[in-house]
């Protein structure tokens, strides 16, 4: 091969290298006090300079607030235990919090619903919570929904966090393998693929799970928190705006 020809070669391998997707390219853990330092930034700027700030929580019945069914507990379930939380920390912000979630839905009908309901909130922050519910639809379609989902949002230039499941007290937690924790698992992995931010639910309640008894003194019913569990999820939210 020809010296020049060999630099044009070379030069497309390079380009490629550096196109690849996003997954190929951030393939790491991300680290929750230096994630969000941008919007923690313009959380602290003061009026008239602020802007507001849009926290969306798309999801199953869990973000939605959903306590004893048909029960809704909207200011006790963790979007906005973080908003009170914030606004203690961040005096000065304006801050919406958007909660797209539908009670029972599962991550490939979120996927379908991702443009529409989701994205013209403009979030400055996303949070995305459909593990409970992903058991009905496999590991395999769930992988799919979340992958659309993430990369629409990454190609915005959104901040996003994922969560792994809250507890399911009819679950075996004594099987290492049981379908939340593969769930779990692949989450986690999302994470780390696309190097966004992860808050892990399913490992803050893990203390709790071998005995059902205390667990239960953390839920509404056999798949919801209560408030001090929506309490241990926010507070795992909170450690990226610190």
């Amino acid at each position: 091969m020809k010296t020049f020809e060999c630099a044009i070669f070379i030069g497309m391998v390079m380009l490629y290298a550096s196109c690849g997707s996003s997954k190929d390219v951030l393939h790491q853990k991300v680290n929750a006090e230096d994630y969000l330092s941008e919007i923690k930034k313009e959380l602290q700027v003061k009026w008239p300079e602020n802007k507001t700030i849009n926290l969306v929580y798309h999801g199953h019945s869990v973000p939605s607030g959903y306590f004893n069914t048909p029960e809704v507990k909207t200011f006790s379930s963790y979007p906005y235990l973080v908003l009170k939380s914030l606004k203690e920390r961040y005096p000065y912000a304006v801050i919406n919090v958007v909660v797209t979630a539908i009670g029972g839905e599962n991550s490939v009908k979120g996927a379908k619903r991702f443009k529409e309901d989701v994205l013209n909130h403009k979030p400055d922050v996303l949070f995305l919570d459909y593990g409970l519910n992903d058991r009905k639809v496999g590991l395999g379609k769930a992988k799919i929904a979340w992958e659309q989902m993430i990369e629409i949002a990454l190609n915005q230039d959104i901040p996003i966090i994922l969560l792994t499941p809250s507890p399911d007290y009819s679950v075996d937690y004594s099987n290492p393998q049981n379908e939340l924790f593969q769930h779990t698992d692949q989450i986690r992995n999302l994470a780390k693929t696309y190097g966004i931010g992860v808050v892990d639910s399913y490992k803050v309640f893990e203390p709790l799970y071998s005995d059902i008894d205390t667990l239960k003194k953390y839920m509404a019913q056999v798949n919801h928190p209560n408030a001090k569990g929506h309490e241990l999820i926010s507070n795992e939210i909170m450690k990226y705006f610190k």
